[in-house]
């Protein structure tokens, strides 16, 4: 007689989110019974009662509530963002409970300070991962996979279209990263670059698109994955946008850093920007192209399809909380370089090609 494994239980801080509740019905579609958690019962029973799940309340301002949340339960996965704002008290919470913690951000800040954290979390035996969503396990995974083909590569390009109407927890991220400007990363250091500049043409798997530099969330896990000390991060644009981000820049930069019209715009997104439905999530494609060089000429290049971002963030944040809970790992880690360049491929909808020929 053979006996049931349970249901993985594991806490889904943030759930009554857009990208959250993805993320529920997710894990409780391949078997998993997450425990939601967030600050508001009222947000929180609807996404609990629909799918049978319970209900932990837990500030992220609240220690001790953090920390009754989080008893029993080997892992967390954090969906609640603006991650910079979010995510630190949820990795003390997590280093303190021996929890591991997991989130879907794509912010530089918040993978900067998670991989700050690695001694804390390799003394404690706990697993960091920051960006185990669309940002950033495609591109990572593509990225070492290219990185592998050319051993002692220098350069690395990765770009991304995405082709999907944000969420409101997408949208006040990008709202408050966007005064920081653009990032490149050159000779193993973050440096500055001035959004709006740079454009060119690339071609994707689908069709050539104009693509800019973007201060995208490799930047910070590329290179803790490939070593490869020069990165530009690119995703695409229609042609007239990126001409129109370089001169309007410096001027919307300024307006963002006013307390004021940020905090009226951050209300606007909340009320306003909800994501895409089901049928575009389920029509929608993403695409990532990725090439790394060597200083003797030697280079190799990839592309990948995967489904619409936040449908693929849902499919790979729950196998990520899989592969975690079969193989613990101990410090703070990117997706590719705990899980392999071929982590992506296990997930439903996507497809690597070595050439377009």
């Amino acid at each position: 007689m053979t006996t049931q494994s349970p249901a993985p239980r594991w806490l889904l801080y943030g759930a009554s989110g857009y990208t959250g509740r993805l993320i529920a019905e997710e894990a409780v579609r391949r078997g998993h019974r997450p425990v939601l958690s967030g600050r508001s019962r009222e947000k929180l029973s609807p996404v609990a009662d629909a799918l049978g799940l319970e209900v932990r309340l837990a500030s992220l301002d609240d220690p001790r509530s953090l920390a009754a949340a989080l008893e029993g339960l080997p892992l967390v996965m954090h969906s609640a963002g603006p991650f910079v704002q979010t995510s630190e008290p949820m990795i003390r919470a997590c280093l303190a409970a021996g929890a591991h913690y997991l989130d879907i951000t794509g912010e530089i800040p918040v993978f900067e300070n998670t991989f700050g954290h690695d001694a804390e979390a390799r003394a404690r035996q706990v697993t960091l991962m920051s960006g185990v969503g669309f940002d950033v396990v495609p591109t990572d995974c593509l990225a070492r996979y290219v990185a592998e083909q050319v051993p002692g590569a220098t350069q690395l390009d990765i770009a991304i279209a995405a082709v999907s109407q944000a969420s409101a927890g997408t949208a006040k991220s990008a709202l408050l990263q966007l005064p920081e400007g653009g990032r490149v990363r050159r000779d193993g250091v973050l440096h500055s670059y001035p959004m709006g500049h740079g454009a060119r043409r690339q071609r994707f798997s689908d069709r050539e698109r104009t693509v800019m530099p973007i201060p995208w969330g490799d930047l910070a896990t590329a290179w803790r994955t490939t070593h490869i000390p020069n990165i530009t991060t690119y995703a695409a644009f229609p042609a007239s946008s990126a001409r129109a981000l370089r001169w309007s820049y410096p001027v919307l930069r300024s307006a963002l850093r006013v307390g004021l019209i940020r905090e009226t715009l951050m209300k606007v997104v909340e009320a306003r920007v909800k994501g895409p439905d089901a049928a575009r999530r389920n029509a929608g494609r993403s695409y990532v192209w990725a090439q790394a060089r060597a200083p003797d000429g030697r280079q190799a290049q990839a592309w990948l399809e995967t489904p619409e971002g936040y449908l693929f963030t849902a499919l790979a944040a729950v196998r990520a909380v899989e592969a975690l809970l079969a193989q613990p790992r101990a410090g703070a880690l990117t997706p590719a370089g705990a899980f392999g360049a071929d982590f992506v491929l296990g997930i439903e909808g996507c497809r690597r090609l070595d050439s377009l020929e």
